[in-house]
């Protein structure tokens, strides 16, 4: 039997080089399931992306979703792209188990918490909200943190520049004072030690958002970190939201450490190879 992929609509283009499409997962043209091919927003038309792959019910557990996934880095390969991503979610065992066997390996992954109450703050320890005569300082020293980790991602340095700062445009439009945006500065012994931007409104999101973590150089290493979380759970709280989210890339190990021990679990794996 042969499995293959036969197109199911128009491809759809874009001016900034943007391309999706779907297609038919089919075996000896009888439609077994489907499986959409786009292009990825943050990297760009040289990073592809699984973005749906499904095997219907009858012809699961025959190899159908593999050989999919291997004709699709054809497909993406002819669009020129480098690398392929797809995110498995948490739960999906299956799933991910198939992408290890093809190749695939962690840029990240995505953390979910439900919350009741927030832990108090350490005795010493107090926050306030970002200033708008803070907020340059802070926003160039976010987009620079956020550009680094992209760069280290594989990202362009431009296509980099271009994304750290469209996000913050976008969901800062109004700097420091923008709503359902929760800015705040750490200070412990009298001194500034760290910030948390936390998106209390996000598309995509269920409740509050982790967007940026930061403790200053100098004060790592004694308890700043969960400190920070701590006010991020009390501001989403504040705000109605039920429970709070994040990503962490991985080879971030004192990222998860902390995250697992506040209770924080996996929801989803961003997963990625390159395309030889």
């Amino acid at each position: 039997m042969t499995t293959t992929l036969r197109p199911a609509g128009p491809e759809e283009r874009h001016d900034d080089g943007h391309r999706a499409r779907a297609y038919d997962i089919c075996v000896n043209s009888r439609r077994v399931g489907g499986i959409r091919l786009t292009t990825d927003a943050r990297f760009g038309p040289a990073a592809g992306r699984i973005a749906e792959l499904a095997i219907d019910e009858p012809d699961r557990h025959r190899g159908r979703a593999t050989v999919a996934a291997l004709a699709a880095e054809e497909v993406l390969r002819g669009w020129r792209c480098r690398q392929i991503e797809l995110t498995v979610p948490a739960d999906a065992e299956a799933a991910g188990r198939l992408a290890a066997a093809l190749g695939y390996t962690e840029r990240s992954r995505m953390m979910s918490k439900p919350l009741t109450a927030a832990p108090p703050l350490p005795e010493g320890s107090g926050d306030r909200a970002l200033s708008e005569a803070e907020y340059p300082a802070w926003r160039d020293a976010a987009l620079a943190e956020h550009i680094r980790t992209q760069v280290g991602q594989g990202m362009a340095r431009e296509r980099a520049e271009e994304t750290a700062a469209a996000g913050h445009r976008a969901l800062l439009p109004e700097g420091a004072e923008t709503p359902h945006q929760a800015l705040r500065v750490l200070a412990h012994g009298g001194a500034d030690v760290g910030s948390i931007w936390v998106a209390l409104r996000m598309p995509d999101q269920p409740g509050g958002y982790v967007v940026d973590v930061r403790v200053a150089p100098g004060h790592r290493g004694q308890g700043h970190g969960r400190t920070l979380m701590g006010i991020a759970e009390r501001e989403s709280l504040t705000a109605g939201r039920t429970s709070l989210g994040l990503n962490v890339y991985a080879g971030n190990t004192p990222a998860l450490g902390l995250y697992t021990s506040l209770g924080y679990r996996p929801t989803g794996y961003l997963l990625w190879k390159p395309i030889l």
